[in-house]
């Protein structure tokens, strides 16, 4: 039986990159060698992360004064990387707090500086994304995370910022076009949208590092990393490699545009599903409803054994909510396709019929 997966990370790849990486593990271009056996320096390796920071460039149409790095720690470890590089010593930052990354991205940053929070959903249980916020003139810089994956919201407008604007775009990079020139630093983890967990993307304005006035620790310093080709230290090869391979399938299927188009119909067709459905009730509100990650819970929880065996038997996986949240929450990330959407919907309908 097929299975359906909605699971929020490590989440689904296209079977074609799942086919090639697994092949590459076993045998990289017929050397005898595998992937993860080959040296980080060797030509084979820099040519594959040449053509992951390349197919980046080209997808998101990075401006020229930019750099990317694929690098290690995860987003968790961007939190900090980034007030270290951008706030300067004695320095504020300004934060949108919207859920539960961007409250460790705040608190990290803490640890650097002074953080105001200018916007927040908290006290409404993260349901929204709150309006925007004018950004505090003496601030080094204003943060935010476009998705929240726990709590199913999505920003829809790109905050004002007195000059500096940092984004955590882990769980949504890549599913529609964005401004790139609107931002001094991007960075995201691999495992939503790029490939398996293990790397970071980072897309840096390059003239706005070097000013924060601190001495920061070498790899923690995003212009090392650019002087060093992002090969500072040995890279997750796998991870890259990964990721180049699902850069060339988004590439191939007509790109950010074209996944965009992709992923507003599942988000539609999901949410009529969850909004028509009288057994069920959507946890975000409407107006800030995520894309990626669509949250919601039975209204009568009694219930939730019998669904639960329901869309298990259909070859679903991984739509149980976060535990802070609870209910249910399917993740509909690029690879995931229109027809695993569906699935889910006709078993909702399927429970909903015998239920009513």
């Amino acid at each position: 039986m097929k299975k359906h997966n909605f699971s929020a990370g490590p989440c689904i790849l296209p079977p074609t990159v799942l086919k090639e990486a697994s092949e590459a593990v076993l045998n990289w271009n017929n050397s005898g060698l595998s992937l993860i056996e080959v040296s980080h320096r060797g030509k084979e390796f820099v040519a594959v992360m040449d053509e992951a920071r390349q197919l980046v460039k080209d997808l998101l149409d990075v401006p020229a004064n930019y750099e990317v790095l694929f690098l290690q720690g995860g987003a968790s470890l961007g939190f900090y990387t980034t007030a270290m590089n951008f706030m300067k010593v004695n320095g504020k930052a300004a934060y949108y707090d919207t859920g539960t990354w961007s409250s460790k991205a705040i608190k990290e940053a803490k640890l650097v500086g002074e953080v105001e929070i200018i916007a927040s959903s908290k006290e409404n249980g993260y349901k929204n994304i709150p309006a925007p916020a004018a950004a505090p003139s003496d601030a080094d810089y204003v943060h935010y995370t476009t998705n929240n994956t726990i709590f199913g919201t999505q920003f829809n407008y790109v905050p004002e910022s007195n000059g500096t604007l940092v984004c955590d775009m882990s769980s949504d990079i890549f599913s529609r076009p964005i401004d790139v020139s609107k931002y001094d630093l991007i960075y995201a983890g691999a495992q939503k949208n790029m490939g398996p967990a293990g790397t970071v993307l980072y897309i840096v304005n390059k003239d706005k590092l070097g000013k924060s006035g601190r001495t920061i620790p070498a790899y923690l310093d995003l212009q090392v990393h650019i002087d060093k080709d992002s090969m500072f230290n040995t890279p997750p090869v796998f991870a890259i490699f990964t990721s180049m391979l699902t850069l060339r399938w988004l590439k191939s299927i007509g790109g950010v545009s074209a996944i965009e188009k992709i992923n507003n119909e599942k988000a539609r067709v999901m949410y009529q599903a969850i909004d028509e459905n009288p057994l069920f009730v959507g946890y975000a509100d409407k107006d800030s409803r995520s894309n990626m990650n669509a949250t919601f819970k039975l209204v009568d929880d009694s219930l939730a054994p019998e669904f639960d065996k329901m869309w298990q038997e259909a070859g679903i996986s991984g739509i149980k909510g976060h535990r802070s949240v609870g209910g249910y929450r399917a993740s509909m990330y690029n690879a995931l396709t229109l027809e695993s959407v569906q699935t889910l919907t006709e078993v909702m309908q399927k429970f909903a019929t015998i239920n009513a």
